[in-house]
């Protein structure tokens, strides 16, 4: 575990930031189903990431490491080395992976650690339920043991609970013999990531009819083919930087594509609203200073902004209010609890709501002692708030960043932040 203090002060310089991490779990997915042999450019190192190839490779795809490139080797068998799948603290590798087990009709257990072991499943298990696939569980908790086969169908899947599940039927159904299609009931939150999905699939061959994202269809008998594939820059990630641009630092991101599909290219309209400005060149983007104002945000389909946009809230004029967030409590951490709690601890007048989080800006915050709950978003928003913190701000278990950005404390440095770091044993 470690510590870091970090001493208040600007930012200056260029990151290339990490390669989309959403992009990153489903190109390995798809490549790791196809016939043949796919390389993907610009992959990152996360955790997450890892625990995703880990697990096709117990499905028998096999990866070969160059510098930032993937050559991964597709295995059509379905058939598991082990029935023990880890997927240590990473989601969208347990949602997305476990139908695709559940096409092998052979017996797996799904294993995590940390938040993950709590995270719900309950869609699930209720198509388990209708199916007759045998499932245990620790009281609705990981591990999971499932038994049986995936059949086609009409699956219904409740849009505002996680569109993971949307996708991880999504990546199972078309190789079933028979057609199959998701209903929504209710509101489809999170649109971007179905989307995200739908694209990456078409272009491993893989086609699925999105009906107003009302209805999913998705015929039977596709096959994934093999192709080359290059993720682009992720902007959740670039939103902490964009986010210290905005409050006086000079940070400029590249590897950014502004064509990109990703739900969280919402933080350049979002940073206008509130009176900032985004400059873009090519695929370098920068934040010009600004006095901003609070606004009201809906995180509906942006969630994972919200630490970061808490911060920025956090330093602006007046009031904003973040609303339909409410699945952030089954996050990593209870992000609207964490994020409420750890920014209010350094000096922000934040308000936890049910389902969002009502800030009255600051000019600046004091500064402190903080957690990170072990979540790497709460960490590199705190990090960023104290760019703008009268004292130094301490982050406890820091590392745990290595989930989604390993190199976030050393791009820090990089830029000119001034840090020190404890390992506490």
């Amino acid at each position: 575990m470690k510590e870091v203090t970090i001493f208040p002060g600007s930012l200056a310089g260029r990151i290339c930031v990490p390669a989309s991490k959403s992009m990153g779990h489903r190109t390995v997915i798809c490549a790791g189903l196809s016939e043949g042999i796919s390389t993907i450019n610009n992959v990152g190192a996360s955790q997450d990431i890892e625990a995703t190839c880990e697990a096709m490779e117990n499905f028998g795809a096999s990866f070969e490491k160059r510098e930032s490139s993937l050559k991964i080797m597709g295995s059509t068998a379905l058939k598991l080395k082990n029935p023990g799948i880890n997927c240590y603290e990473s989601g969208s590798t347990l949602r997305f992976i476990i139908p695709i087990a559940a096409l092998t009709d052979e017996p797996a257990a799904f294993y995590g650690k940390g938040r993950l072991i709590e995270r719900t499943l309950v869609p699930y298990y209720n198509i388990f339920e209708e199916q007759g696939i045998k499932y245990d569980t620790d009281d609705g908790k990981l591990p999971l043991h499932i038994n049986g086969k995936l059949a086609p169908g009409d699956f219904k899947i409740a849009g505002n609970v996680s569109s993971q599940f949307i996708s991880g039927l999504m990546f199972a159904l078309p190789l079933l013999n028979g057609d199959s299609s998701i209903s929504v009931t209710g509101e489809l939150e999170s649109k971007p990531y179905v989307d995200m999905t739908i694209k990456v699939l078409d272009d491993f061959s893989i086609h699925i009819e999105n009906c107003g994202y009302r209805t999913f269809k998705i015929s039977g008998g596709q096959k994934y083919r093999a192709t080359e594939y290059t993720l682009p820059g992720d902007f959740s990630q670039a939103a902490f930087w964009l986010t210290a641009g905005t409050l006086g630092s000079d940070v400029e991101c590249s590897g950014l594509d502004m064509n990109s599909i990703q739900g969280d290219k919402s933080i350049i309209d979002i940073i206008g609203e509130m009176g900032g400005r985004i400059v873009a060149d090519k695929d370098i983007f920068r934040a010009i200073p600004a006095d901003t104002k609070g606004i009201a945000i809906d995180a509906s389909q942006c969630p994972d902004l919200v630490p970061i946009l808490a911060v920025l809230g956090a330093l602006s004029r007046g009031r904003t209010v973040i609303a339909k967030a409410g699945r952030l409590r089954l996050k990593e951490s209870d992000r609207l609890k964490a994020v409420s709690s750890e920014l209010n601890k350094i000096g922000a007048c934040i308000k936890e709501m049910r389902d969002g989080l009502v800030i009255d800006g600051r000019e600046t915050l004091k500064g402190g002692k903080a957690e990170s709950w072990n979540d790497h978003r709460i960490a590199m928003a705190l990090a960023i708030a104290a760019t703008r913190c009268e004292k130094p701000v301490t982050i406890s278990n820091a590392d745990c960043v290595k989930k989604s950005y390993p190199d976030f404390w050393e791009h820090y440095k990089a830029l000119g932040g001034k840090i020190d770091e404890r390992n506490m044993g």
